[in-house]
């Protein structure tokens, strides 16, 4: 069991424990709330289109993901959810992280940083798409 203090509010709070299904998550208002804003963001981005179910079709189901995100000093950052193409777990998908970038392009960029004396600041992208088109 894992414990925070909030120092604005001066008091302790419970870490809450990554569900394992959807159903079980939807019971933790916590936890409802960061699959609602998963979910709001793909209908913004339009990540897809509904269209008729033929037999011809080969349908991918979805699979909830659920991650705590903690700052570096262990405390509650947030709660991550995230809807992914269902696969293998730990294969396929295992974490709500997805590297965007390849580590030879931020060695590159940090060299070019360090050699022009740029400031450099970190960036958390709230939704990221990198997909093909599936038929």
């Amino acid at each position: 069991m894992t414990f925070c203090i909030l120092i604005t509010y001066l008091s302790t709070c419970h870490i809450l424990p990554e569900p394992k299904t959807a159903s079980e998550a939807l019971q933790i208002p916590e936890w409802e709330a960061a699959m609602s804003d998963e979910f709001q963001a793909l209908l913004r981005n339009n990540t897809w289109e509904l269209v008729p179910h033929t037999s011809d079709m080969n349908v991918v189901g979805c699979k909830w993901v659920f991650k705590t995100k903690l700052k570096a000093d262990g405390t509650l950052l947030k709660y991550k959810a995230r809807l992914v193409a269902k696969g293998l777990p730990s294969l396929d998908y295992f974490d709500t992280f997805s590297l965007v970038v390849k580590p030879a392009t931020i060695r590159i960029i940090l060299s070019l940083d360090i050699h022009n004396q740029w400031d450099i600041q970190q960036i958390d992208i709230n939704n990221a798409f990198l997909n093909g088109e599936l038929t």
